[in-house]
């Protein structure tokens, strides 16, 4: 279900309207805006605790944008403006927001209403926010409980497999994930950082000569996603295999106008890829 209902959400991330909105508060770049809006549900937090729970950026990367961002403006006006910066831009994009999305968007809630959030505190964070009332924003805020408590599930499953932050980015893109120039662009680890974070993998039997993945690693890879899978599981499980199946139908045309539309690039580090057939015509 990552898959299809992660396009929604990275509206937030990829959608003009965001950056404007948050530029007319005095925040300064873009990432900035995306560490300041993605956070702001946890409150007035520092840089040391979003890089231990967003964990793939290098501190550094934070340290530049928290918690200078508060001083431009208060978490809780963050929260409102990236939710007006997403009614702005599915206005834009998705103009049609009748029954279709209404009834996707009650799927969603009830999904993500029961997803589990132990252990998940940006999950927790945003699952503490009032729901909107409009059926657009309803599907946005659900997209994104969902997916951060399945992000949070995947950062456990990255510690318990003993992959730190920066092997976590090799290691994926070792298994033909996003490439490295675009994690280094993205999370801002130096050639000596990923290079001493390979060696560590070789050391380990992970990491082949050639920058590949062993059979060990591929298994430890296989291992993370699964953790990741069956750790999400369990909310989907409470919503039942109708209703699951449901919403994957209802919400796959949306994504995938949101896909098609090229907002998410092609090759982006979240590792979000849909291929050309599963796009709409």
């Amino acid at each position: 279900m990552w898959k299809v209902l992660e396009p929604y959400h990275a509206i937030t991330y990829f959608a003009p309207e965001t950056r404007q909105a948050t530029d007319a508060l005095g925040l300064r770049g873009g990432w900035m805006s995306y560490f300041a809006c993605r956070a702001a549900p946890l409150g007035p937090v520092g840089p040391d605790l979003v890089t231990a729970v967003f964990y793939n950026f290098h501190p550094s990367m934070v340290a530049r944008a928290l918690p200078d961002a508060w001083t431009f403006a208060t978490p809780e006006q963050l929260v409102a403006t990236r939710l007006q910066a997403v009614d702005d831009a599915v206005r834009r994009m998705l103009p049609e927001t009748g029954a279709p999305v209404r009834r996707t968007a009650e799927l969603a809630r009830q999904a993500a209403e029961v997803a589990p959030l132990g252990g998940r505190p940006i999950a927790a964070a945003n699952a503490a926010l009032d729901w909107p009332d409009e059926p657009h924003l309803v599907l946005w805020h659900a997209t994104t409980i969902l997916r951060e408590s399945r992000g949070d599930g995947h950062v456990s499953a990255l510690v318990t497999a003993g992959l730190s932050p920066c092997q976590a980015n090799v290691t994926i893109s070792a298994a033909g994930g996003p490439s490295k120039a675009v994690y280094q662009a993205s999370r801002r680890w130096s050639d000596d950082e990923w290079a001493e974070a390979e060696e560590d993998l070789r050391s380990r039997g992970l990491l082949a000569a050639d920058g590949t993945l062993t059979e060990k690693g591929w298994a430890l890879r296989r291992q993370v996603e699964d953790t990741t899978d069956a750790l999400a599981e369990q909310g989907w499980a409470k919503l039942g295999d109708a209703a699951t199946e449901e919403l994957d139908r209802l919400v796959r045309p949306i994504s995938g106008a949101i896909m098609a539309s090229g907002l998410v690039p092609a090759d982006n580090p979240m590792a979000l890829r849909w291929e050309k057939d599963e796009l709409p015509h």
